[in-house]
Formats: structure tokens, C-alpha cells, sequence
């Protein structure tokens, strides 16, 4: 499946995959727009830091090259959660070995007042 250096994913995604991926990433961005620098609250940053833990994991499934890429990211998510003092579990990596593998979520995302199927606000233009 990988050509030299690079890996190839399929031509096309599984169903609703790409319009999902679509969907996250307006929505990181209208993030982005909305918070600022004193928009956060702790619960914002732990559901964000949930989220990237979530696509991490989900896009180094499509395989090993990306796991080993995307380890850094897993690193990173624990680091901004001890600094912003949430909550990390002692699942850590503390080798270079262990730093090659993504570890699963710590918990499952919670998702606070929407429920299950929540997909949006949709607004005009």
C-alpha cells in the first residue's frame, strides 16, 4: 500500500466519510473564529482536546506510517491537558517505542447538552 516514502489511501473514502471530515473541519474552523484567545472555558478545551484525540486515532486506523506519524499529536493533546490541568491518565508513552503507537482516547467524548446525532446549526451565508 505505500509507494517510497508515501502512503496511498484509497480513491475514494467509505460512505459519509468525507463529508464528515468536511464537516469537522468547518466546524474547528468556526471554532477557531468564535473562542480567541479568552473565549475558552475548561470544558471547551477538554472537548477539543477529546476531538483531536478522537480524529488522531480514527485517520492513524488507515494505517501503521500514519500511527507512527500521529504519535506526536497524542504527546502533544496529554501535554495541553497537564498544563491546562485536566485530568490525564497515567497512560503516557515513556519510550520511543511506546511513542510509535497512538493510545486509544482516554475516555469516550462527552458531549454536553446536544445528544446523540447533534450535527450542527446550520445559518445562511
Amino acid at each position: 500500500m505505500a509507494t517510497g516514502r508515501f502512503m496511498e489511501l484509497a480513491e475514494r473514502a467509505a460512505p459519509g466519510v468525507e463529508q464528515h471530515a468536511e464537516q469537522a473541519a468547518e466546524t474547528a474552523c468556526h471554532l477557531a473564529d468564535v473562542a480567541g484567545p479568552g473565549g475558552w472555558s475548561t470544558a471547551a478545551a477538554e472537548d477539543v482536546l477529546d476531538a483531536i484525540d478522537t480524529l488522531t486515532e480514527a485517520l492513524g486506523s488507515a494505517g501503521p506510517g500514519l500511527v507512527q506519524a500521529l504519535a506526536a499529536v497524542a504527546t502533544a493533546t496529554g501535554g495541553a491537558r497537564r498544563l491546562l490541568g485536566i485530568a490525564v491518565d497515567d497512560q503516557e508513552p515513556e519510550s520511543p517505542a511506546a511513542a510509535a503507537t497512538v493510545p486509544t482516547p482516554r475516555r469516550p467524548p462527552r458531549r454536553r447538552g446536544l445528544g446523540p446525532g447533534f450535527q450542527g446549526i446550520r445559518t445562511a451565508p
